[in-house]
């Protein structure tokens, strides 16, 4: 029995290796929604039972009041219903029948809470989940000591949550990325950008970490939660349930819509101008619908190309933002060189509007998605600093390529000095407070003009001073065509020597 309170450093991980070991032959895709399900499940059910116990021993309730639905609506409980309570499900786990009365208990929590209508997973009951070790998943959270402060509760079972994620993510391997972020990414995106107060938006969701960090930036600065209001939106309706889940353990009140729902074909947030955007949309992603969309607001700078969508995010995030606004977002490399489909023309209408602010080259190994470079877009509408100095003249240049540790054999994350020696680089920039310097290989503020003179490429290692070798300015999917099209080239070539040699062979009176 696994018995940790929430001050233990590192309980995730052993919690993790004792919940991976009872899935069996359960694909992780398909045992991440279990998992994820339960842990749910016990948040509301602690949370619930903590408030149950407060209103029964407050000498000033009225009778009853425990069993008042909108006694517990009026705290931001989720109300339980009895046979939903993980009392009840714990005294039921060794039962063939568990996966039913799971199912039940999602069933009765979402026709009692509307705001959780559709998000919870029905699948426990299914004949290919093993019951027995269904059973022992309940009796393995249940060993959980979280205490009896919602409190935390709340930060014991976020981080558990949290870390199941990122888990089930490196296991799914590509498809794992699709709804997570690594934390070292969004914290570094969430450092730069500083969204202390106003609006917060990702129109690519994902599971939420970018609105959960955010928020725990907040609280790290004296804020409080309520001093942002959060917006987001998920196309992939498996991961909006995820997100919702995860933000409800958070406490986190966000507006994502009633449903799932495409960012470019259905913008659920059309009015929205927010001050902070955050985002990790997918790259390169070539079905994306825009040939439907070629006469639209949002291209302001340029019809992005049907082919990839890279600049339609860009623009979208553009679009949203408030006159004082800020959009810190993760691009593929092939963004910051590409001059396939009219993405250079937009790219450097881009740059003379004075929108672009920073640009930073990531490290390899960060992401579990993909191989492909990426690299880290910081776009701003207010180029002033504290004393209105204006920086439309600039961008700064940052190459992190050579930064993060490895966690695995795969794996690369950014460590918390470098996360702040990047995020002070930028700050001292922008506030031009005379500690900025050019750091010949790692930073540089460029004018426009050499910007101009490079052709509007934006890769950090043109500028910085790295060694020309180490850059790879080309998209991925440029180059694929260019080294296809040389070796084509090469086999034609080959083809026509052997030609003239037979013919050659055949004057001098030689048969080849």
């Amino acid at each position: 029995m696994i018995k940790q309170s929430s001050a233990n450093i590192g309980f995730e991980t052993k919690l993790w290796a004792a919940a991976d070991k009872l899935r069996g032959n359960l694909d992780p895709a398909e045992y991440k929604h279990v998992v994820l399900g339960l842990i749910f499940l016990k948040y509301i059910s602690d949370s619930f039972e903590d408030t149950y116990q407060s209103i029964k021993n407050d000498t000033n309730a009225y009778d009853g009041e425990w069993e008042d639905k909108d006694a517990y609506k009026a705290k931001n409980i989720f109300w339980v219903p009895e046979k939903a309570r993980w009392n009840y499900l714990k005294e039921n786990a060794k039962k063939p029948e568990i996966g039913k009365i799971i199912d039940d208990a999602m069933i009765a929590i979402e026709k009692d809470n509307r705001s959780l209508k559709g998000v919870l997973p029905k699948r426990f009951a299914r004949p290919d989940l093993n019951k027995q070790r269904l059973g022992e998943i309940i009796d393995l959270f249940s060993s959980l000591d979280l205490g009896d402060k919602k409190s935390k509760t709340k930060d014991t079972l976020g981080r558990v949550y949290e870390y199941f994620i990122g888990r089930f993510a490196s296991a799914e391997g590509r498809g794992g990325g699709e709804f997570y972020t690594p934390a070292s990414i969004v914290k570094l995106l969430v450092k730069i950008i500083e969204p202390y107060k106003g609006r917060v938006f990702d129109p690519c969701c994902g599971s939420g970490g970018m609105f959960i960090q955010s928020e725990k930036f907040v609280e790290e600065h004296g804020g409080k939660t309520g001093d942002i209001s959060v917006y987001g939106q998920e196309s992939n309706p498996t991961t909006w349930r995820l997100c919702k889940m995860n933000l409800a353990i958070r406490g986190i009140d966000c507006n994502l819509g009633e449903t799932h729902a495409d960012s470019f074909h259905n913008d659920l947030h059309k009015d929205l101008k927010a001050d902070f955007i955050l985002a990790n949309p997918p790259f390169n992603n070539s079905d994306w619908g825009g040939q439907r969309l070629k006469d639209d607001v949002r291209w302001k700078y340029g019809v992005p190309p049907t082919g990839n969508a890279n600049y339609a995010w860009i623009q979208h995030f553009i679009h949203h933002l408030s006159p004082a606004g800020i959009a810190g977002f993760v691009m593929a490399n092939g963004a910051l060189s590409s001059n396939t489909s009219n993405e250079g023309k937009i790219r450097e209408n881009l740059i003379k509007a004075g929108l672009i602010d920073c640009i930073v080259a990531l490290p390899d190994k960060l992401f579990y998605t993909t191989g492909i470079p990426a690299c880290l877009w910081f776009v701003s509408r207010d180029r002033y600093d504290h004393k209105f100095r204006d920086r439309h003249d600039e961008i700064l240049f940052i190459d992190a390529r050579k930064l993060g540790k490895m966690i695995d054999r795969r794996h690369r994350e950014l460590t918390k000095k470098e996360l702040k020696q990047i995020s002070s680089t930028y700050h001292n920039w922008r506030n031009k407070n005379d500690k900025h310097e050019d750091v010949k290989g790692f930073c540089k503020a460029t004018k426009i003009e050499e910007i101009e003179k490079n052709g509007f490429v934006l890769t950090p290692g043109r500028y910085v001073g790295i060694d020309f070798e180490m850059e790879d300015d080309e998209v991925f999917e440029e180059k694929t065509k260019r080294l296809t099209n040389e070796l084509s080239n090469q086999f034609k070539q080959s083809k026509e020597l052997e030609k003239k040699i037979k013919e050659n062979l055949k004057k001098v009176g030689f048969e080849a």
